[in-house]
């Protein structure tokens, strides 16, 4: 099935690699002309030079990009090109309602859509080892499953529309826990002055290791903190989670403590540092950390 990509971001680009290796990718778009130009080149694909044109010359497309109103603004520009039976696979983290919408406007006009987040940072999409939760119809998931995998390790139907989203959000929700916890056990470690990349490899292999810690401790040994996973796109996933969750008349502490923390850091000025920025902020607990003056 031959398929364009939309969105070249961190993450994007490289899926669309992987995509170009197992012979599935035709061409590419992204909002930044710049960008596609460059890509494609590489891949030797096509750069499409609208949305239309690119819904029109492929079977299938996938879309990674920021927020609600960057996918509704794809949709717009694909809905020209798009005819029965194309498969739109949307890899954005976005709201559950949106690609509801979005899915129900979409089948009107006989086309598939499923939502399919994705999680594993720019590690996990360079090394096409992402996990996939994928909501929307089941026939459809099964003619897209094929994409999918050449993207993820692990992908897996989860119900219909929205489906994806919600489990997405699940993923958000213990990932702001997580890293909370690891910010405040290495600001711990520093502040008892031991050798921060030896507690690295002996937790990392402890039954309190995570990817996070794994992955992500050193950026804080070493207070320095590349966007992988940047705040900003953090905090707007959990102010999903939070919204999702007040229809249910709950209040999450964990994700109100991390937003209070995100606010924070975006209003430093770190708001497109990586999540792991936060141990900024857990370095404070202790006085004595030099990190904290």
């Amino acid at each position: 099935m031959q398929t364009g990509f939309v969105g070249l971001g961190a993450m994007g680009a490289h899926m669309a690699r992987n995509l170009h290796r197992a012979g599935l990718l035709t061409g590419v778009w992204n909002r930044t002309t710049e960008k596609a130009a460059a890509l494609a080149e590489e891949l030797k694909v096509h750069c499409f030079a609208s949305l239309t044109e690119l819904a029109g010359n492929c079977e299938a497309v996938v879309i990674c990009v920021s927020a609600d109103d960057d996918l509704r603004a794809v949709i717009a520009g694909l809905d020209q090109g798009l005819s029965p039976n194309m498969i739109v696979m949307d890899c954005s983290t976005v709201g559950k309602n949106t690609v509801r919408e979005i899915h129900g406007q979409l089948a009107a006009l006989g086309v598939g859509f499923l939502d399919c987040p994705v999680s594993g940072g720019v590690e996990g999409a360079r090394t096409a080892s992402l996990a996939i939760m994928v909501g929307g119809d089941e026939p459809v998931f099964t003619r897209a499953q094929p994409i999918l995998e050449k993207l993820g390790k692990a992908v897996a139907y989860m119900g219909p529309s929205g489906a994806g989203q919600a489990a997405k959000a699940t993923n958000q929700i213990m990932c702001a826990g997580i890293i909370q916890a690891v910010g405040e056990a290495m600001a711990f470690a520093h502040a008892e002055c031991l050798p921060l990349k030896r507690v690295i490899d002996v937790l990392g292999k402890g039954a309190g290791s995570s990817w996070y810690f794994v992955n992500r401790a050193p950026f804080m040994a070493n207070n320095n903190f590349p966007a992988g996973f940047r705040v900003r796109l953090h905090d707007k996933d959990l102010r999903i989670c939070r919204d999702m969750a007040a229809r249910h008349g709950a209040v999450l502490p964990v994700v109100e403590s991390t937003l209070e923390q995100y606010a924070k850091l975006i209003a430093q000025g770190f708001g497109d540092e990586d999540i792991s920025a936060i141990y900024r902020l857990k370095s404070k607990l202790f006085p004595d950390n030099p990190e904290s003056m």
